[in-house]
């Protein structure tokens, strides 16, 4: 063979054989129009088994607060957390804006208040529109054909059920010996196996998977906690969801993932593979202090997110209930 056809054959087998192996969205085991991906593994029946096991008595909030100079991902562009007072008791008097009069706007004090920020803020969870691959989202769904101006047509915000399931907390950095794991630390499958053990615990199939990294005892500063966050591993998130059968895995910071990427060519993997592969929703900024602290890593994990129609993430405010183990 000619080598100057012999070179341009192989590179013209290379170019197919890595486009053949390029990652593709996965394909719904439940459907071609299923929009829930693992939310299916929850069920009447798993949900009552874990109501069946409340303890009663203290409950833990795994939210943050939402604050003016929270972080946020404002380097990159997106509107950081703004508040404002659209009715103030004093103001009231003067403006009388229900035209109701002097007297009863001194005798009522009447306060009111609007709010604007990113999606991806405060303690969120990702719908399975955030990120995708190859112009698809989860299942297959096109951006072509379900992307309008108003948001997506599938698996926006409003599908995200009520979640009432097992939670499991594994204290990552509680187990490296420390309250936080350094920056850009990358959790291993070895790491979740470790906690496992330590914690004596076991995964579940249909659990809410959530990783302390002690990135939360930092929160109130907002530069040092975006900097240079510690996160998952891509075959730690593969271990999850494949062997332990997570349904949700999220994590106490916002970016869930380190950088830079441990994967050429694509600059955000846990998060293509869990939301656009695996059907997985994500949960960032959940707050875990209080849990680590009291040695609770197996709870009732109950949310609920805002049903914001076509949108790719919704503020949740979720709750842990100690269980019987």
């Amino acid at each position: 063979m000619n080598p100057r056809l012999a070179i341009l054959t192989s590179a013209f087998l290379f170019v197919q054989i890595a486009h053949a192996k390029e990652p593709d969205v996965g394909i719904s085991p439940w459907g071609k129009d299923d929009e829930l991906g693992r939310f299916n593994l929850m069920t009447d029946a798993s949900r009552a088994a874990i109501l069946g096991r409340i303890l009663g008595g203290k409950s833990y909030d795994l939210s943050v607060e939402y604050f003016i100079g929270m972080p946020s991902w404002h380097a990159i562009g997106d509107p950081r957390y703004q508040f404002w007072l659209t009715h103030t008791p004093r103001g009231t008097v003067i403006d009388d804006p229900m035209q109701v009069g002097d007297s009863q706007n001194h005798h009522v004090g009447y306060t009111g208040s609007a709010f604007s920020m990113y999606s991806h803020m405060g303690t969120h969870i990702d719908a399975l529109n955030h990120f995708g691959l190859n112009g698809k989202i989860w299942n297959g769904f096109r951006a072509d054909e379900f992307l309008g101006d108003r948001g997506w047509k599938k698996t926006g915000a409003e599908t995200i059920p009520p979640i009432i399931a097992r939670g499991v907390l594994l204290d990552i950095a509680g187990l490296r010996g420390g309250d936080m794991l350094p920056d850009q630390y990358r959790i291993t499958r070895q790491d979740i196996l470790d906690a496992l053990k330590k914690q004596k615990i076991a995964l579940q199939k249909g659990d809410v998977v959530l990783i302390r990294t002690g990135r939360m005892k930092i929160y109130q500063d907002e530069k040092a906690y975006m900097n240079n966050p510690p996160g998952m591993s891509l075959d730690a998130a593969r271990h999850l969801i494949e062997e332990g059968g997570a349904m949700i895995v999220g994590a106490d910071n916002l970016s869930f993932e380190t950088f830079p990427s441990e994967v050429p060519g694509n600059y955000v993997p846990l998060h293509t593979y869990l939301l656009a592969q695996k059907g997985a929703p994500i949960i960032e900024l959940v707050f875990l202090e209080e849990l680590a602290r009291d040695r609770i890593y197996e709870f009732a994990f109950i949310a609920g997110s805002l049903k914001l129609r076509g949108a790719d993430a919704a503020p949740l405010r979720p709750i842990a209930l100690p269980i019987r183990r």
